[in-house]
């Protein structure tokens, strides 16, 4: 999706909480449920939130003095932009080098290997379906 908003590393963090919890939160809430090992402020937890109001990532439900945050874009939608921006500024665009790489270090079992076989004859399926049409 080209307008899904571009989120750093450190606003991962802050959209991963919000998007984890089923109602609004509050920043001091966010900040509560930082991993382990990101001793960040509730200031800081506020800039956060500040970068990602302004890029569209979250909106606010305001309650008395309480502002309780939630995502205007899903989890999956980051994801996919995020992955297809990798792919093309490590990979040049190029999935099977993506795919090809990530598959020579890593160590699958035996379900996950079957389940990418699966995805793979999939695509194939689609492939020769698309070309038949």
């Amino acid at each position: 999706m080209s307008g899904t908003p571009k989120i750093s590393e450190s606003e991962w963090e802050i959209m991963k909480i919000i998007w984890r919890n089923d109602a609004p939160i509050t920043a001091e809430q966010i900040a509560l449920q930082l991993p382990e090992g990101i001793d960040w402020s509730e200031q800081t937890v506020r800039t956060f939130v500040t970068r990602l109001l302004k890029k569209g990532a979250i909106s606010f439900e305001k309650e008395g003095r309480s502002y309780h945050y939630y995502p205007l874009v899903s989890e999956k939608e980051c994801v996919k932009s995020e992955s297809r921006s990798f792919l093309k500024r490590v990979f040049g665009g190029a999935a099977h080098m993506m795919v090809t790489n990530f598959l020579e270090d890593a160590e699958l079992s035996e379900k996950e290997i079957e389940h990418l076989q699966k995805i793979l004859t999939e695509k194939q399926d689609k492939t020769k379906t698309a070309r038949m049409e």
